[in-house]
């Protein structure tokens, strides 16, 4: 596994695709919480469970005004299928081209591989690494963690 980037980092910015001709940029949702949740692939049983389940708590992240973003190297029309097939209301940005150019800002990128860690990020509202953590890609990292860093964000 990599060093990801640690807490006390500044979030690299970017602005990546949600759909073919709609792109998301992370400055723009400064002043809340973001969550990134950097995943392997669409489909792999692993992150169709990581995604489900982050999905199925987002209240639990909206009580924090977290914003929640998942991000693979996979394109915008396999992301659109994959969001419908597993009912995921929140944004699954494309790192597809450059492929990875994202993943790697944040030192998680499998150069090897082809595709991401499975590695969480919590940014507080200034743009400030406040927690990440690296998860083994076959192993579902779940949520814990992410609320207990949005539990302890300043308010």
């Amino acid at each position: 596994m990599t060093n990801i980037l640690s807490a006390g980092t500044p979030a690299p910015d970017f602005s990546l695709h949600v759909t073919p001709d709609q792109k998301l940029s992370l400055s723009e949702l400064r002043g809340k919480p973001v969550i990134l949740a950097f995943y392997p692939a669409d489909w792999s049983p692993v992150c169709g469970d990581q995604m489900a389940l982050y999905n199925e708590i987002r209240p639990e992240f909206a009580r924090y005004g977290a914003e929640l973003l998942g991000i693979s190297v996979d394109g915008v029309w396999s992301h659109a299928a994959f969001a419908k097939d597993r009912h995921l209301h929140f944004p699954l940005l494309s790192d597809f081209e450059p492929k990875g150019d994202v993943a790697g800002r944040y030192a998680s990128y499998r150069d090897g591989d082809g595709f991401c860690e499975r590695s969480l990020f919590v940014i507080d509202k200034n743009g400030v690494i406040a927690w990440s953590y690296c998860s083994p890609v076959g192993v579902n990292p779940g949520a814990d963690g992410i609320l207990q860093a949005l539990e302890e964000l300043p308010k």
